[in-house]
């Protein structure tokens, strides 16, 4: 058995609900004491005024009422009991108590007399956390009277029945192996990692509180992460005393410098494990193991504890109790020396059981390989368009950001996908129509520009890039169309989909320059999972939800989008002509590559950002590429496709 305590109160101060239950639970006690049990009403006093005084914490009036030691060590021994429980509560009544707190004393007599002796019978309930279920036992007490005044006669059991003179009580838990996070050919995404198991050994603490007040100082000094250290000195006073207790994990090497600073701190020991805790890729999905911080005991709950090492991000926080699972814990009787000699109640835990999901090993490296050599940040998702699998998810240099998944980009052009699908459901344009590509466009009173093209087809001035073709084909199509093509491609729509997702959003239609705009992806907002998906609607003439996780499997299904065919024919058209021979060009590298390019440069926070794009699918693949910088994006589609790194040299194409 690990040394680590029950979860307690997630938020708020535990001194004040602690005040209040037993200031409410001491009405209930009295209550009980005058009304029913008026049997042996000259031993009452002594049993009511012990009973009150140990629930309320006032033990030196508690221990007046007894006999039979030193009321110093009575003092002691009733004052340790909540400490070594860390409990919330102790609420304390004669007779036996049923699940609502009721008593009812004629189960068992409440005091029994037998000239100058008695016996006293009392429930206990001792609330070690919240979540939990209390712990309930029937207590006893022997009374004798001396010159006339009933005396409570000392005695460990009186605390429970089953506590032997020397002993004390402690909380122990049985910590369960976290269970792995699964590729979608069930093998473990972890490997292991060395890191520092930060802790003490109760029972050798100068000052308990100095250590932890200490701990929890320079951890959020060093890491910005705050630790209650109250909770954490619950935990340490309800700890076998002889055994050492974790509280803190840090990761080697990336925090040897602050476990070098927490080396300092007195009574702070410092382990070197061993676990299977680092994502072998996808390190911003899977995500990371560390402290259960304050702010985070607030997300997951009980049972844990601050200082547990519990998922902090990603899947592994998102999936923690799964992962996890829940300690079995046993409040246990030990001896001076610290040795567990009972079990006097056991709380089962929950195993855990892994997380798997539809990320494909090979594709994964493929992705990552593509974009490790890049000078900026970039994000890559591929897919299956026949089934929604994300099965490769890759985020380089985003420092820690899941923007595969989590960005708000404009598309730019990439979005003219979209576009192109509202035109031809219901703007009466075919892949084959007349257009022209002016150098300049303006539409109520947005202008845009682009390099100056010869009258030509839709599908030739589309692979060209010519944003000026499409804003003046805005016109064709009303702000719903365009709506509800977005739409039907999920932009905006609830996926479903097991992780944090932005799905996408456009501006408000208000005006025929604004739908303009929109038409050539100026101030939508997209991921490129979003872009991802519609390229694989594209490819299979249907929209399907994203998914991840197969088990545990999604909540809720959201249903398919059939899209009709004569449109997805021509955008297909349109698509395969703007990477045989437009803007998209660099990325065919098969006969069956179909997609498109665009540089989006917008402003953002006062800022010039760019955003170099390719959206499209080859084979089974539908995939995105976002690259925050002007490059090529078209060029890395091409190394992801055939499994090699894209060049790091930058790029200054317009389209990728």
């Amino acid at each position: 058995m690990t040394n680590r305590g029950r979860g307690r109160l997630p938020r708020g101060s535990r001194t004040v609900r602690r005040r209040a239950v037993s200031l409410a639970a001491c009405g209930a006690l009295v209550a009980t004491m005058t009304t029913g049990c008026w049997a042996e009403p000259s031993a009452m006093p002594a049993v009511r005024d012990f009973l009150i005084a140990w629930q309320v914490g006032n033990y030196p009036a508690a221990a007046k009422k007894t006999v039979g030691t030193d009321r110093k060590a009575v003092e002691s021994a009733l004052g340790a009991v909540r400490a070594q429980l860390d409990a919330a509560s102790l609420r304390l009544s004669l007779g036996v108590s049923d699940d609502q707190g009721r008593v009812d004393d004629a189960k068992v007599k409440a005091i029994a007399k037998n000239g100058d002796d008695a016996d006293a019978r009392f429930s206990v309930k001792i609330d070690l956390g919240e979540n939990g279920q209390p712990w309930e036992y029937l207590g006893h007490m022997h009374l004798r009277r001396i010159g006339g005044k009933w005396k409570v006669v000392w005695n460990p059991s009186i605390i429970n029945p089953q506590l032997a003179p020397g002993q004390r009580l402690a909380v122990v838990s049985d910590v369960p192996k976290r269970a792995p996070i699964e590729d979608g050919a069930g093998h473990s995404m972890l490997h292991e990692v060395y890191s520092y198991d930060i802790g003490v050994v109760p029972g050798r603490l100068a000052d308990a509180q100095a250590t932890v007040d200490q701990l929890a100082k320079v951890a959020k000094f060093a890491g910005g992460r705050r630790l209650d250290s109250e909770r954490l000195l619950g935990r340490v006073r309800s700890a076998p005393p002889q055994k050492f207790l974790s509280l803190l994990t840090l990761r080697y090497p990336e925090q040897t410098a602050l476990a070098q600073r927490l080396k300092q701190v007195p009574g702070l020991k410092i382990n070197a494990i061993k676990a299977p805790s680092a994502p072998n890729y996808a390190p911003e999905l899977v995500g990371e193991l560390g402290p259960a911080t304050a702010d985070l005991l607030q997300q997951v709950g009980a049972p844990y504890q601050p200082g547990d090492t519990i998922g902090v991000s990603g899947v592994q926080l998102l999936q923690q109790r799964r992962l996890a699972g829940t300690p079995s814990v046993s409040v246990v009787a030990q001896d001076a020396t610290g040795k567990q000699t009972q079990v006097l109640k056991t709380w089962p835990g929950i195993a855990p059981q892994p997380v798997s999901t539809t990320l494909d090993p090979t594709v994964q490296h493929k992705a990552d390989n593509a974009l490790k050599d890049l000078h900026y940040p970039a994000s890559l998702v591929a897919l299956r368009p026949n089934t929604g699998q994300v099965v490769a998810v890759s985020n380089h240099a985003t420092g820690g950001e899941n923007r595969a998944f989590e960005a708000r980009y404009q598309p730019g052009l990439a979005f003219g996908m979209v576009s192109a699908e509202a035109l031809f459901a219901q703007g009466g344009i075919r892949q084959n129509t007349k257009t022209s590509c002016p150098a300049s466009v303006t539409v109520g009173g947005k202008t845009f520009t682009n390099k100056e093209h010869a009258d030509t087809t839709f599908a030739n001035t589309f692979a060209l890039g010519c944003a000026t073709t499409l804003a003046q084909l805005s016109s064709k199509i009303d702000a719903r169309a365009l709506q509800s093509a977005a739409a039907q491609l999920g932009i905006g729509r609830g996926w479903g989909v097991s992780v944090p997702a932005f799905t996408g959003a456009l501006p408000p239609l208000n005006s025929e320059g604004a739908k303009a705009a929109a038409m050539v992806g100026q101030g939508v907002e997209v991921s490129p999972l979003g872009m991802a998906l519609v390229a694989g609607a594209a490819r299979a003439g249907t929209w399907r939800s994203p998914y991840l996780l197969t088990d545990p499997p999604k909540a809720a299904d959201v249903g398919a989008q059939f899209l009709p065919s004569d449109p997805v024919g021509n955008l297909s058209i349109v698509l395969n002509r703007t990477t045989s021979k437009g803007v998209a060009r660099a990325a065919h590298v098969t006969g069956d590559v179909a997609g498109t390019a665009a540089t989006a440069q917008y402003t953002e926070g006062g800022r010039q950002k760019t955003v170099s794009w390719f959206v499209g699918s080859a084979g089974e693949l539908a995939f995105a590429i976002a690259i925050e910088g002007p490059y090529s994006a078209s060029s890395v589609a091409a190394a992801f496709l055939r499994g090699i790194p894209a060049k790091a040299r930058t790029g200054t194409g317009t389209a990728g």
